[in-house]
């Protein structure tokens, strides 16, 4: 995109020294994700400090037809914050904690701030904000709430629309929207803060929100040992009839995924040595720390009595529960000792999860049959982040060739079991075409209708989500 001296000289005047960025090394950095997937461009970085800043910034890409991409912790997975020649704004000076209001169980956040800010601001105020991913120093709250983040605590506390209360948002004409009620019941019309939510940056820049927090708990920890993913399925269950909506994590690792970590992190130790080919993250909070254990013990204990669990270590310190986690947080990029991973992020129903694992592997290893399948993730929520790996001993690239062919049978082998093709990353401009061949014509017609209608002139985060014609 070639920028006016006019729009330069106005946006540079208008952010200050401070708030724009034109060097190589910048605008090469907001260009190209952490994951390094895609490569993009930019010609100008955006740092406003305010939400009046955003405000006046998109303004004036309105008036000269200037494309905008909002990035935020520059995480994403699905290629929707890498800017294509759109100008970037990012809020990464906008990170200030407005309001803790602990008796109303809510927190005013600036959209720049990333997670562990939210976290460590309620944590002093007595409070959990309990989102919780990998990414949390570097994910930012605007990015999560356009992502619809999920994260490790989903089966308890829900995604990231779940948790927020309101919003602050810049719309694509520039009017700055205040909904940051801290509001559970405001029954005044369109929800517009969901339209936000997931949104990907399309409708408008979140400058601001409203989120919900709640009371501390205790939380009790197990790594269990099981025989097949069909028992890890029916375990949940039985640890739920014990312990109800106080099961926070359920998450399912496969074994090859902890020899990938170990191999890439030789400190890493695996937490309870074991032939057999799943293990299982349970967690349980409770307000006290021995009820959360007792919970544990007693559902662990029935699932031994009916064989749905063959081996079981219940975390008996803070330092050895954080050491599961290390290991279940360190797989995504563990993936990289295996060379080439063809990744995927779907969700089916739970109860289908079994019968997904087996099919899919089965249609993968036809095609490429030293093919290393690592699916792993959060099994409580039927989120599932699958990957075709390279053999870990090949001494040339075998995947390449099938990539289109392996992600072809996961996303098919998803909707077959009546799942999605995207459980928590997001659409971005990976996933958009596919997802229109897919999705109801109805619910792409409505949200195109949602986009023109909120951006006529198509600068706000485009060619991601949905397409307009």
């Amino acid at each position: 995109m070639d920028l006016s001296s006019d729009f330069l000289s106005a946006a540079k005047n208008l952010l200050g020294d401070k708030g724009w960025r034109m060097d190589a090394e910048s605008l090469e950095d907001v260009s190209t994700p952490w994951r390094g997937t895609y490569q993009g461009h930019t010609p100008f970085l955006a740092l406003p400090a305010s939400t009046q800043e955003v405000s006046a910034l998109v303004k004036l890409c309105a008036e000269h037809k200037v494309a905008i991409t909002p990035q935020g912790g520059n995480t994403g997975l699905v290629d929707a914050g890498t800017p294509h020649g759109e100008i970037t704004i990012s809020l990464r000076r906008m990170q200030t904690v407005r309001v803790v209001d602990p008796f109303n169980n809510s927190m005013i956040i600036e959209a720049g701030a990333p997670l562990v800010i939210a976290q460590d601001a309620s944590d002093q105020a007595n409070r959990l904000f309990p989102l919780s991913l990998g990414s949390e120093g570097t994910a930012t709250i605007g990015g999560l709430i356009s992502t619809n983040a999920g994260g490790v605590a989903v089966l308890r506390y829900g995604m990231m629309r779940d948790l927020i209360l309101g919003l602050e948002v810049v719309l694509p004409n520039g009017e700055i929207w205040d909904g940051l009620s801290g509001l559970r019941k405001n029954n005044t019309g369109y929800d517009l803060k969901h339209l936000f939510a997931g949104a990907e940056g399309t409708l408008g820049i979140i400058t601001a929100a409203t989120l919900k927090l709640f009371p501390k708990v205790a939380r009790s920890s197990a790594w269990i040992s099981c025989k097949s993913s069909k028992d890890v399925v029916e375990l949940l269950a039985l640890v739920r009839d014990h312990a109800g909506d106080t099961v926070t994590s359920f998450e399912i690792i496969p074994a090859n995924a902890i020899e990938m970590v170990r191999s890439e992190m030789p400190e890493v130790r695996d937490p309870n040595p074991s032939d057999l080919p799943w293990r299982v993250l349970c967690e349980i909070s409770m307000a006290k720390e021995t009820h959360a254990r007792e919970t544990m013990e007693q559902a662990l204990g029935a699932a031994f009595e009916v064989g749905l669990a063959e081996d079981a270590l219940i975390a008996e310190t803070l330092v050895q529960s954080k050491s599961f986690w290390t290991i279940r947080e360190s797989i995504p990029l563990s993936k990289r000792a295996y060379g080439t991973s063809i990744n995927h992020d779907v969700s089916v129903p739970v109860s289908q999860i079994p019968s997904f694992l087996e099919a899919t592997q089965t249609a993968i290893l036809d095609l490429s049959p030293s093919a290393e399948i690592v699916a792993f993730g959060h099994v409580g929520d039927g989120n599932l982040h699958y990957s075709a790996c390279e053999p870990k001993d090949a001494t040339r690239p075998i995947l390449s060739n099938f990539a289109a062919k392996i992600t072809e049978i996961v996303h098919d082998q998803a909707m077959a079991f009546g799942g999605s093709i995207s459980a928590e990353h997001g659409v971005g401009r990976l996933k958009r075409d596919e997802l229109e061949e897919i999705r109801p014509m109805a619910a792409t017609q409505a949200m195109k209708a949602i986009k023109k209608a909120l951006d006529p002139a198509g600068i706000m985060n485009p060619n991601r989500v949905v397409s307009v014609d």
